[in-house]
């Protein structure tokens, strides 16, 4: 008689009496398997409960899923929410599976050859106690004959998201088959109670979501659907720059900008107002959060669609594009016990990412950290985040005149867009705060010009502002496909470079490949220009708040401007010279 799942576990994984008894009572009380409940609590790890499965029922435990040699055919019989819900997949292997191939020993190891499983159907479950669902799933595909083994539940949902995402449809191919059925899809499109069910069938529902998909798979960060007289076009942004990705009929249009209006719960009647709204979706096992904005124009509704990858970890200080030299003074720089550093650049520039990096960077339990923001885009662990809310009034000025009160140490303010956040702001760093916010303005220095204009006086900025830093973003160059070449000596003396920089380095330009979709290029960096408020700089802010001026006397003072950062970064072999002329003035 084969052992119990609880006697395995307390005999050789160390499961106490105590947690055993409480996850029997949570059985009891609320349902679920006991392996679930004790994995759950934390008592025991998912690899031990699959090892005890594994000799309870003599099953063989795979610690991967090899998914090289496989074929797809099942998604069209089998919906992969069933799968995903009770967490098992069927797949069908070309060629034999050794040991090696599924983890079961090293590939060094004299096992590694052992064959796990011969060519033909394998089945991985997370739970042998499904077999109900297991014998559906036999039954649908029509299996008499296969092997089944235990798997992780992360392996198994990525083999899942993996055959499901080779099958299905380019959005090229959707938009034939709608050509193709126009009238009749018209119909069902109208006749469709509950546009929300994903598992509908609906072709402007496949598409949609193939369009998002795709764009999440490129890395792009916005969508843009883009209504002209006779035509409308979907594009995407990848790294800064707008690529088109499809050009359906026109007649589709409506039916495209309704599907996403429903998603983003905006108002699909209202056709002559610009509207906001979000919603989010998963994709394997990111989740996305999509901004939706439309504007009305003389062709129909124009809609952009703005993604943010909620699980996409915050990038450290190191990573956004700061040399030794330079991380170092902005170390100095946020570790002041007051002051306000100011982070300017256009739209999509980087400044909100850069301050996210600062404040991981200061983030500590005896630091008190708040910030207002609009929106907030990401959720940072042990910082209180406020949204601004323009209905109830709640703007930046009100809700920083509110933070002051609550005992802060850094205050980050997303935007300084008028006199009475200027003013606060500079009050607050007066007082003992340490304040971080952004402008929009084309350089550092612009930025001083900027609080003059909002009605800041020039004495107030001296004594309060620390440091500007004018950011941009290039492109880097594709570590696959990029390739050395020589500038003429014509070309640099033109955007004002010395070739002397460029002698015995080697310069890279942009090629393309599959990897880069293409571009030459696989995500941005940022270049900096770090204007410190010297004494000298201070002294001449009380004299004159020319822009010219100021950027003059800080070059004095050697601080590094965009295209120089740009520059560096190009003989580093990180990007292309015109990746900086493009983002940079002379």
């Amino acid at each position: 008689m084969a052992p119990q799942l609880s006697q395995i576990l307390v005999a050789d994984y160390g499961l106490n009496e105590e947690d055993l008894a409480e996850a029997y009572r949570l059985k009891e009380e609320k349902g679920g398997s006991l392996g679930e409940i004790l994995v759950q609590q934390e008592n025991i790890s998912e690899t031990q409960l699959l090892e005890a499965l594994s000799r309870q029922y003599g099953l063989p435990l795979w610690p991967q899923l090899p998914l090289d040699n496989i074929e797809s055919d099942f998604t069209d019989k089998i919906s992969i929410q069933y799968l995903k819900k009770f967490h098992m997949v069927p797949l069908e292997y070309l060629n034999p599976v050794t040991a090696a191939n599924c983890g079961m020993v090293p590939p060094n190891s004299a096992d590694a050859d052992k064959l796990a499983a011969a060519p033909g159907h394998v089945i991985a479950i997370n739970d042998p106690l499904n077999f109900h669902a297991l014998d559906d799933l036999v039954r649908l595909m029509g299996l008499t004959d296969f092997k089944l083994v235990l798997a992780s539940r992360d392996s198994i949902l990525s083999a899942i998201n993996l055959q499901y995402d080779l099958r299905r449809d380019s959005a090229e191919q959707l938009v034939q088959d709608m050509q193709e059925n126009g009238s009749a899809i018209l119909s069902e499109i109208e006749e469709t109670a509950d546009l929300l069910d994903d598992t509908s069938e609906a072709p402007i529902i496949k598409l949609v979501n193939h369009i998002i998909s795709q764009s999440i798979k490129a890395r792009a960060s916005d969508i843009h659907v883009e209504p002209y007289q006779h035509s409308f076009t979907v594009r995407y942004r990848v790294d800064g720059i707008l690529y088109d990705l499809l050009s359906p009929p026109k007649w589709i249009q409506p039916a495209l900008i309704s599907r996403i209006k429903v998603m983003a719960k905006m108002n699909i009647a209202e056709k002559r107002l610009p509207q906001d709204g979000r919603f989010e979706v998963k994709v394997g096992d990111q989740n996305i959060d999509l901004r939706v904005s439309t504007i009305p124009t003389a062709f129909g509704e124009r809609v952009v669609l703005r993604l943010l990858n909620k699980s996409g970890s915050l990038l450290e200080l190191p990573d956004i594009g700061l040399n030794p030299a330079r991380l170092k003074l902005i170390h100095q720089l946020v570790t002041s016990p007051n002051g306000i550093i100011l982070v300017t650049g256009p739209t999509g520039s980087g400044k909100t990412t850069t301050l996210y990096a600062v404040l991981q960077s200061i983030n500590k339990p005896d630091i008190n950290i708040i910030t207002i923001e609009d929106p907030i885009e990401y959720q940072i662990k042990g910082i209180s985040q406020i949204q601004v809310n323009p209905k109830i009034d709640l703007t930046f000025a009100r809700g920083l005149r509110s933070i002051v009160r609550q005992d802060p140490d850094v205050i980050l303010v997303g935007e300084i867009r008028d006199q009475e956040t200027a003013e606060i702001a500079v009050q607050s760093a007066l007082t003992g705060h340490l304040v971080f916010s952004t402008l929009h303005t084309n350089d550092s220095a612009s930025a001083i010009t900027r609080l003059v204009d909002m009605g800041v006086e020039p004495f107030l900025i001296s004594s309060s502002v620390l440091a500007v830093v004018a950011q941009r973003l290039v492109r880097i160059l594709c570590g696959n496909c990029k390739k050395p070449y020589k500038p003429s000596e014509i070309y640099l003396q033109s955007i004002g470079v010395s070739p002397n920089h460029f002698k015995k380095r080697h310069i890279y330009k942009a090629a393309g490949c599959e990897k880069c979709i293409g571009t030459g290029y696989s995500g941005r960096l940022g270049i900096f220009e770090i204007m410190v408020l010297t004494d000298r700089l201070k002294n001449l802010i009380l004299e004159t708040f020319d822009s010219n001026q100021i950027k003059a006397a800080a070059s004095r003072e050697k601080m590094m401007s965009l295209r120089q950062d740009g520059i560096y970064k190009v003989l580093q072999g990180i990007t292309t010279i015109e990746e900086v002329l493009r983002v940079t003035q002379k």
